[in-house]
């Protein structure tokens, strides 16, 4: 098998080749951003979101640390850190697992078929479980609001490096159809 300084730059050129933008960050081919497109056909198509990208030393025998920056409400991701709870990525690694399989494949999948009953998340799984109507609508809420193309532009370096998307609202003040999202915010209840 490759050296693992081969396979992230095998697996990195193969991101930017995608559909997908990448932005490195501090020029660093272990640690950057990948733009990702919520799946057609699931509560979450449209939205476009920042996904963090750390990989580490003994990359790919090891596998990579998988973060959304700006916010998305699922039973599987982390509200406060954007961190993903996904088999592939803990218990079931394997080197032959490219990043791309990750974004192509197992995103979608998390995205499309969430786990209530292995939740990071408690009160979306909660809200899954008890409340369908309401979660679908909290999840489209939460795209409308965090997920547009223009959102995730606005999360800036430093919050990058402190690993915190913004707290703001970043369409605020741009909203003139009158059809505000209504969002149920867990971390201000």
């Amino acid at each position: 098998m490759a050296s693992p300084n081969t396979r992230r730059e095998t697996d990195l050129t193969k991101l930017m080749m995608s559909d997908r933008t990448v932005e490195m960050i501090n020029d660093s081919v272990k640690e950057f951003n990948v733009s990702f497109n919520g799946p057609a056909d699931s509560l979450y198509a449209g939205g476009v979101w920042k996904v963090r990208v750390e990989l580490p030393e003994d990359y790919p025998y090891s596998s990579p640390s998988i973060g959304f920056v700006n916010r998305i409400y699922h039973p599987n991701i982390d509200f406060p850190s954007g961190s993903v709870c996904l088999d592939v990525l803990n218990q079931r690694w394997s080197p032959v697992i490219d990043l791309l399989s990750i974004f192509e494949h197992y995103l979608p999948q998390l995205l499309m078929q969430p786990n209530a009953d292995d939740p990071l998340n408690d009160d979306a799984a909660t809200l899954l479980l008890n409340d369908k109507e309401t979660y679908e609508e909290t999840v489209k809420g939460y795209c409308e609001q965090y997920a547009k193309p223009e959102a995730v532009e606005v999360v800036t370096d430093a919050e990058l490096s402190d690993g915190n998307p913004s707290d703001e609202d970043p369409s605020e003040g741009d909203n003139d159809s009158g059809d505000e999202a209504k969002v149920v915010d867990p971390a201000n209840p």
